[in-house]
């Protein structure tokens, strides 16, 4: 997986006299470097240089958590993310769960119970769910919750988002049992 070659991301507003750097990443598996503006947010390099656009961009001041992938296994808010501070680092974004052929037990559950309405917040809702069952398997409702505090979503009430992570612990723990 490449970028734009030897073009440098830019930031919205900026030009290509600003300082930049290249980075190595391994992004879903896959080895791929590229220039990239210092100032540059992981946010816009996952979605402009490398076309994964299930990292949705929302807020970007870190409170909706649409944008939220693993870096290094852990949870980051993408927007709030200098690319270069990731460089060398494993990422993980929602693409990274399933497939439309073959869906992650977390995708399954999402859709099962509906838990998702317009869909903007649900990459950001599944990323931050697969690390709180990475952390805890077996999640009660109140971890769940607090798990996916940091991710605001407009439509639901949130009570299907929560039944769908519940319902996906379920899966997984009878798939490892």
């Amino acid at each position: 997986m490449t970028g734009h070659g030897n073009k440098a991301i830019v930031p919205p507003g900026g030009s290509e006299s600003v300082p930049s750097r290249r980075i190595e990443l391994t992004v879903n598996g896959s080895a791929c470097a590229f220039d990239c503006a210092d100032r540059a947010l992981l946010a816009q390099v996952v979605r402009d240089s490398l076309g994964l656009k299930g990292t949705h961009v929302g807020c970007m001041n870190g409170d909706c958590g649409s944008c939220s992938v693993l870096i290094d296994g852990d949870i980051y808010k993408s927007c709030l993310v200098l690319a270069a501070s990731a460089d060398g680092a494993q990422v993980d974004t929602v693409e990274s769960l399933g497939s439309p052929s073959e869906l992650h037990d977390l995708q399954k559950a999402f859709w099962d119970n509906d838990g998702f309405q317009c869909g903007f917040c649900t990459p950001g809702m599944l990323m931050a769910a697969l690390d709180l069952l990475r952390r805890s398997p077996g999640p009660s409702e109140a971890e769940v919750r607090a798990g996916l505090a940091g991710n605001l979503c407009r439509c639901t009430g949130y009570q299907s988002i929560v039944d769908s992570v519940l319902d996906a612990a379920a899966r997984i723990r009878a798939k490892n049992s």
